[in-house]
């Protein structure tokens, strides 16, 4: 028997031996034992329950803020797709997909003349990321205009989860654990859509100007600590354009590290691990990594 002959029968799709380099920003990494993009809700809790009990999963996004190692992943990645990526609005409520895009919930709320969720265009990620690390931007953060969202647990059950029971800090997630996020609702307020999209525009050239957002990136490398802003440790250490091969921390942003050209897992990871190092023997604050690393090395 191989893990094909184990895996069970799905209404969306399954890839073996699959690439995912491509999947992510700073498109470096091995590829996945298999592949699943569930249909819907229903698909992906068929296939929690019937599953190998002993099956690894991991649960993929945009992969803006990941780095996959060279040795890719083992078991099954679960990636949402089409199927994930709806927006409505509900009464003051904006109900979202977990695979749609932040900026794309931006722009639809605006679109609605429904505003509080502009800084979701500053974070280049989707609503199931948002969610699984309290993610944030421009003073504001995913747990101060969610009220609940949808997930499926590892036995295939779907729950659905109040703000409180998502235990939010600063960039964590603290509720049950193995959740795959499915749906969300947000709360909003009335304004007008050009003044809503006046200030996404504002958050969108904000970032232009401070932000290599056009390179191959994963955004903020390590979160801020307490007291401290992560990219003046960085500066300060003297890791600002620091390079391992061609894995570079930017010129323009000291927290963010970028691909310039045929750099590896390894050597992403390497050079974060280094500019920590440094910054713990300048400052002594020992920075905390944003960028989630998985798989093998």
């Amino acid at each position: 028997m191989t893990m094909r002959d184990d895996l069970p029968e799905i209404r969306g799709q399954y890839r073996f031996d699959a690439p995912l380099a491509k999947t992510t920003w700073f498109q470096v990494g091995g590829a996945a034992d298999v592949l699943f993009k569930p249909a819907d809700v229903a698909d992906l809790a068929h296939f929690l329950k019937h599953k190998p009990a002993d099956l690894p999963v991991t649960v993929l996004g945009v992969g803006s803020n990941l780095i996959i190692r060279d040795g890719g992943i083992a078991g099954v990645v679960i990636k949402l797709g089409r199927g994930f990526t709806q927006a409505m609005r509900q009464g003051e409520e904006i109900e979202a997909g977990a695979a749609l895009l932040d900026v794309h919930l931006a722009r639809f709320a605006a679109d609605e003349g429904r505003a509080g969720l502009e800084f979701f265009a500053g974070i280049p990620g989707t609503v199931g990321g948002a969610l699984a690390m309290n993610a944030g931007a421009y003073g504001r953060e995913t747990k101060d205009c969610l009220t609940r969202a949808e997930a499926v647990m590892q036995d295939g059950t779907v729950v659905m989860l109040e703000l409180d029971e998502m235990r939010y800090s600063y960039r964590h997630y603290g509720g049950p654990a193995g959740l795959i996020f499915t749906r969300a609702w947000f709360a909003t307020t009335a304004d007008d859509p050009a003044a809503i999209h006046a200030r996404i525009a504002d958050i969108q050239a904000s970032r232009e100007a401070t932000q290599p957002v056009r390179e191959r990136t994963g955004g903020s490398t390590f979160k801020n600590p307490h007291g401290h802003k992560a990219w003046q440790l960085v500066d300060a250490a003297g890791c600002r354009g620091l390079r391992i091969g061609d894995a570079q921390m930017s010129e323009l942003h000291a927290n963010f590290m970028i691909n310039t050209g045929a750099a590896t897992a390894a050597d992403l990871e390497a050079l974060g691990e280094e500019v920590r190092s440094r910054v713990k023997t300048h400052s002594g604050v020992l920075l905390e990594w944003e960028i989630k690393r998985i798989g093998r090395a």
